[in-house]
């Protein structure tokens, strides 16, 4: 039996491919979620990739994660740097929540420096493209095997 995984994204994200090629990769975001499925798989897991634009819609899919006990892999987008109604959604976590980045904020400008979901994620990955999500998923494998 899979264990069932989030795999959210946040404003902007639909977009990939076409989204500033140049810090985000060409990847399409069809791409990236059939990715996540496929190594979701691999790794025992029932992956369910969604994306929003809406921050109220993002709190409400970290609810439903915390009240079922589902694994969370999350790129917030731009909300990473602003959303204290997301970060204290995700503060609710009942289970490993991962936060990750395609590019690497800490090498882009300094509004992108500053995160309010890390301080209540189980980790980070960032910088690594499309690769930072195969990461986190590992990542996930890893810390609910224990």
């Amino acid at each position: 039996m899979s264990r069932r995984v989030l795999v959210l994204n946040g404003p902007n994200l639909g977009r990939l491919g076409s989204r500033e090629p140049d810090v985000y990769g060409s990847t399409s975001y069809a791409a990236l979620s059939d990715t996540c499925r496929t190594l979701g798989k691999e790794l025992g897991f029932e992956v369910d990739v969604r994306e929003t634009n809406d921050e109220g819609e993002m709190i409400r899919w970290l609810h439903e994660a915390a009240d079922g006990s589902i694994p969370v892999v999350i790129n917030p987008g731009a909300f990473t740097h602003y959303s204290y109604g997301m970060r204290d959604a995700a503060a609710q976590r009942t289970a490993p929540l991962i936060e990750v980045h395609i590019s690497n904020p800490y090498a882009r400008e300094e509004f992108r420096h500053t995160s309010v979901i890390a301080a209540v994620a189980s980790g980070t990955v960032a910088g690594f493209g499309i690769g930072s999500y195969r990461l986190a998923l590992r990542a996930l494998a890893e810390e609910l095997r224990g």
